[in-house]
């Protein structure tokens, strides 16, 4: 074969060692792992500024330490086996299996003591020192599986403990609610006691009786719209002298104030006597009952005439015609009493009044009141804090809004208010037929499908539009059932001890109980012949 000539010769391929190829190609591997190494910096520096910020959420709700953190601590471990075990206690002990709990519960104690010897001394737990602890509660564990005390077994179980737990919570919330509604319900025997040496004393003391004549032929103020006119409807003679004593003390004007109190015929005497005794800087006090109203009679007063139903007294005062489906707080036979009522005829109670502020028998005053009368009502009838800072105390709250009535009339949103301090511009009030706005209400009511607690779901539907947003501090609630703001109360002009915790019961929480009780003297003979203290 011949060769070809030099000159068509192809040239020859100078091949590079091994060596120099694994090289470059090991720089090039470099440089790429360096620069996605950069880019793994800068992508995951958000996530290592967060970890101290997770760590600090964590420690604010738990004491954690480095060492519980650490992926390998015998700490965690041990901890975590702790729990899991307790788990287990509970599902042996409702399998009948109590040795079996019993042995758990021991290797429970036993390593929560070596857990609390460590958290003593102040150092980790070290491998050896728990070792033995860990692996026996590992094999209990084990042992527990075996017994078919799976993940799923405890968490069906559980459940079923939960549920069983709600259900004696729920029962027990429900008993504790009516005895405590009971409690509130009861006369307290010092109260009955006043109440008859006061009736006793009216009874046989007739200087007493002529005093009180004279006294009321010359309060020519009762009358007078240039005063300052309140008026209670009560039968606790207690509660309506801490109302009128509370308000005479703080008064610039005492002898400006006119008190107009309603009672029932039991009560008549035993309060006249009280009032009649005992002077409160010179405010005048009126006492009356609701029986000697002529007008109050069955055909003009429809709610009158529910009360003195069979049916539904027997719905307050027996509860079993309903299968117990009504709370028992809807039931307080309280609501059957026209006193109750009375605050939607106070035009009727005094028809030559002009305006008047309306106090609850469950309030202390303790700022000077004569404020109130000069606040410009801007043509409404009522004037009242409203109660709407939390949605349950607007009016879905309290009315039933499934009914059409209730539906088509009033919004569900509208802010409630309170009763217990109200004033009222009685001239709107007649001018408007408030009145008559109430009764019509009360007759769609009769089957109770309106609403069904007390008077103020009426009441939200009578001043509907007519009701004058006061200062907050005009009226503080929330004394007789919750925790209220200390600043609120050294602020507010009147304090409502609404709710069952009443300052004169035993109920009555403890540290609200003074602000009551100061203006209450207890030296006075007849509190102290009735064990008032």
């Amino acid at each position: 074969m011949r060769r070809r000539g030099l000159d068509f010769r192809r040239p020859v391929r100078k091949r590079f060692p091994n060596v120099v190829w694994w090289t470059v190609c090991g720089i090039l591997v470099l440089v790429l792992i360096v620069v996605l190494s950069r880019e793994g910096q800068i992508e995951s520096k958000p996530t290592i500024s967060r970890k101290p910020y997770r760590r600090d959420r964590i420690m604010e709700g738990v004491t954690v330490t480095d060492e519980m953190l650490s992926s390998n601590s015998v700490t965690r471990q041990l901890t975590d086996q702790i729990s899991l075990a307790k788990a287990f206690v509970v599902i042996a002990k409702e399998s009948n299996n109590l040795q079996f709990a019993w042995e758990l519960s021991a290797q429970i104690r036993n390593s929560q003591a070596l857990l609390s010897n460590a958290a003593t001394r102040r150092t980790p737990l070290t491998v050896g020192e728990s070792e033995t602890a860990i692996r026996d509660m590992a094999l209990l564990l084990y042992q527990a599986q075996q017994l078919h005390y799976d993940s799923a077994t405890m968490l069906m179980r559980l459940r079923a403990k939960i549920q069983t737990l709600e259900e004696q919570m729920s029962s027990a919330n429900e008993k504790s609610s009516k005895y405590g509604q009971i409690a509130a319900e009861e006369v307290p025997k010092s109260l009955y006691c006043l109440g008859v040496r006061l009736t006793t004393e009216w009874l046989g003391n007739p200087n007493l009786q002529k005093k009180h004549r004279e006294r009321k032929q010359m309060d020519a103020k009762l009358k007078d719209n240039s005063m300052y006119h309140f008026c209670i409807f009560s039968d606790n003679i207690l509660a309506s002298s801490v109302v009128v004593n509370s308000t005479a003390l703080n008064s610039k004007n005492p002898d400006k104030i006119v008190f107009h109190l309603v009672t029932d015929e039991i009560n008549y005497a035993a309060m006249k006597a009280w009032f009649t005794v005992n002077s409160f800087r010179g405010v005048t006090v009126e006492v009356q009952k609701f029986e000697d109203f002529k007008w109050l009679n069955a055909s003009y007063v429809p709610v009158l005439k529910q009360l003195q139903d069979s049916e539904t007294q027997s719905y307050y005062f027996s509860g079993h015609n309903d299968d117990g489906r009504t709370p028992i707080k809807f039931r307080n036979p309280k609501y059957l009493s026209m006193l109750n009522h009375l605050r939607f005829y106070i035009p009727e109670v005094y028809p030559a009044l002009k305006k008047v502020v309306f106090l609850d028998d469950d309030i202390v005053v303790q700022k000077d009141l004569s404020g109130l009368f000069s606040i410009d009502l801007n043509g409404n009838v009522n004037g009242a804090v409203e109660t709407c800072m939390e949605t349950f105390h607007r009016y879905h709250k309290y009315l039933n809004y499934s009914h059409p009535l209730i539906r088509a009339h009033f919004d569900p949103d509208a802010c409630g208010w309170a009763f217990g301090m109200n004033v009222f511009d009685l001239v709107e009030w007649r001018k408007r037929n408030v009145t008559g706005i109430y009764h019509y209400w009360q007759e769609r009511n009769v089957d109770r499908t309106l609403w069904k607690l007390g008077t103020l779901p009426p009441g939200l539907l009578t001043f509907y539009g007519l009701t004058e947003a006061l200062d907050p501090s005009w009226h503080v609630l929330g004394l007789g059932y919750t925790n209220v703001d200390p600043q609120l109360i050294e602020k507010g002009a009147v304090l409502h001890f609404n709710g069952n915790s009443k300052p004169w019961l035993k109920i009555g929480i403890e540290k609200y109980k003074p602000l009551w009780e100061k203006y209450v003297d207890y030296s006075h003979p007849l509190l102290q012949q009735c064990n008032f203290h």
